[in-house]
């Protein structure tokens, strides 16, 4: 990349980025809380709900805290529900990578760039959904939250990626997510590109505000921004969108 150093260190986060799966996100989000008498067509439902997709992108457990703030054996329970759910799923309907996604990791691979999947998931969830969709050969490592101190919005899991994976600069890494605390977690952590997608939870605006340099409409469009020989600190691209 002109002027700047080139991207060696891709983080690409999971739900709602490289796989398609927000609505079976939400039902488990909906079950879980329901299972600790927050039930549809009641306020507190109503409010957990608005609550769950502002914590889009961090930690399930934390987002579970902020819920219920006063109680950790409720949120640990919803947690556990959660995680049960949406394994569940995911055994019954599979998972399907947002189309393009396949063919941006070789791209980005083939060219050199290293590949590190971040999530919100715990470990368990994360192997379940790595096991399901069969790239454990096509990335150089996954993280989730416990493996490295805290999730987003901090910057821990970026961060431990480039130090496990060798890279020198944090101006060499490149994030992207559809999600505002995906956005927080790579301008935080110094990458020279902080693309936000719109295939998932968060707007243009939701996710300009979190820290994007650039919006993109999918994964699909997320290699040729990386590999592009344009400045990192290039004006935001636009959507078709």
């Amino acid at each position: 990349m002109t002027d700047a150093s080139p991207i060696r260190l891709a983080c690409l986060d999971l739900a709602g980025t490289t796989i398609g799966d927000i609505a079976m996100v939400e039902r488990a989000f909906a079950e879980a809380i329901a299972t600790q008498g927050i039930v549809p067509g009641t306020g507190a439902y109503a409010r957990a709900m608005v609550h769950v997709h502002r914590s889009r992108g961090c930690p399930k457990i934390e987002v579970f805290r902020g819920i219920f703030p006063d109680n950790e054996a409720q949120a640990q329970a919803a947690n556990l529900t959660f995680e049960r759910s949406y394994e569940g799923a995911i055994d019954r309907a599979g998972l399907l990578p947002i189309p393009g996604t396949v063919e941006a990791l070789e791209k980005l691979r083939a060219a050199g760039v290293k590949i590190c999947i971040i999530t919100g998931f715990s470990r368990a969830t994360l192997g379940r959904v790595l096991g399901v969709v069969g790239w454990m050969d096509k990335i150089d490592l996954a993280l989730c939250p416990e493996d490295a101190g805290r999730g987003r919005p901090w910057p821990d899991m970026v961060l431990t990626a480039l130090l496990r994976l060798r890279v020198d600069d944090v101006r060499e890494v490149a994030v992207v997510g559809d999600s505002e605390s995906d956005m927080l977690c790579g301008s935080r952590a110094g990458a020279s590109i902080v693309a936000g997608v719109l295939s998932g939870v968060h707007s243009r605006e939701r996710l300009l505000r979190g820290g994007a340099t650039t919006i993109i409409d999918s994964i699909a469009d997320f290699p040729a921004l990386v590999l592009d020989s344009a400045p990192a600190n290039a004006p935001v691209a636009t959507s078709s969108r």
